[in-house]
This record gives C-alpha cells, structure tokens and sequence, in this order.
C-alpha cells in the first residue's frame, strides 16, 4: 500500500509540537521585555546617581547642601538647592515612584541612594535601590 501525503493525525501532530513550541516562544519574549524593561530602569538610577556626583564634585564647597533624604527636600539654597530639586524631579520622571537620597559622611565619603518600584519587572510590589558610594 503506497501513502501520497500525510494523513490527518500526522497533520494534527505537527500542529501540536508547533503550536507548543510557538506557545514557549512567546512566553520567552514576555520574560525578555520584563527583563529589559526592568535593566532600563537599573541603568537609569545608574545614570541619576552619578549625574547628583557630578554635580556635587562641580560645586565641591557646597556638597553639604546636597544632603537629602527619602523623602525630602533639600534646605540649601543657591545652585545646591536648584541641583537637588531638578535632580529629585528627574528621578520622578525617570522611575516608577522614584526618589533619591544624599548622605555625608565626617570623613568626606558621599553616598548616594535611588529607590524605585519595579514591579513590571519583577512581576510583584518590588522595591529596588541603587546605592553608590564615592569620594568628591
């Protein structure tokens, strides 16, 4: 007996195994975006803490002025103050429920914290932070 052709269960078969295998792709690519999206975020918490060093380092005789907390507002005045609003408006916009922190230490060693809620990436109520420490 000659087959020309395949037969109906053939057919369904194959559609099976790509259809699971169509299924597992797509749920790679869900998992990727998740992902990607969560490393955008990381990167720019990266980028906002060391712009905040960068600023600090520029107006070095005013790096006291740039203490601020979660939340808060800088008390300082003059270019230190305007450096710290315009910077914690960027985290705002930049992060999901972003904020940044700016602590001195007595030995001159500046730590910089940005917290920010990345739930799409990691699929739940997650709070990060990106802390870097530095010397001005």
């Amino acid at each position: 007996m000659r087959q020309k052709g395949f037969t109906l269960l053939e057919v369904m078969v194959a559609m099976l195994v790509l259809s699971i295998g169509l299924l597992g792709l797509a749920g790679l690519m869900a998992s990727s975006l998740r992902n990607n999206h969560s490393a955008y975020y990381r990167s720019q918490a990266t980028w906002l803490a060391y712009d905040v060093m960068d600023r600090m380092r520029t107006n070095r005789p005013n790096a006291a002025g740039y203490v601020v907390g979660i939340p808060g507002a800088s008390a300082a005045g003059g270019l230190a103050g305007a450096d710290v609003a315009d910077w914690k408006a960027m985290i705002a916009n930049a992060l999901p429920e972003g904020d940044g922190e700016v602590a001195i230490n007595a030995a001159g060693e500046v730590t910089v914290g940005i917290q920010w809620n990345d739930a799409r990436g990691t699929g739940g109520d997650a709070a990060q932070k990106f802390t870097v420490r530095s010397r001005l």
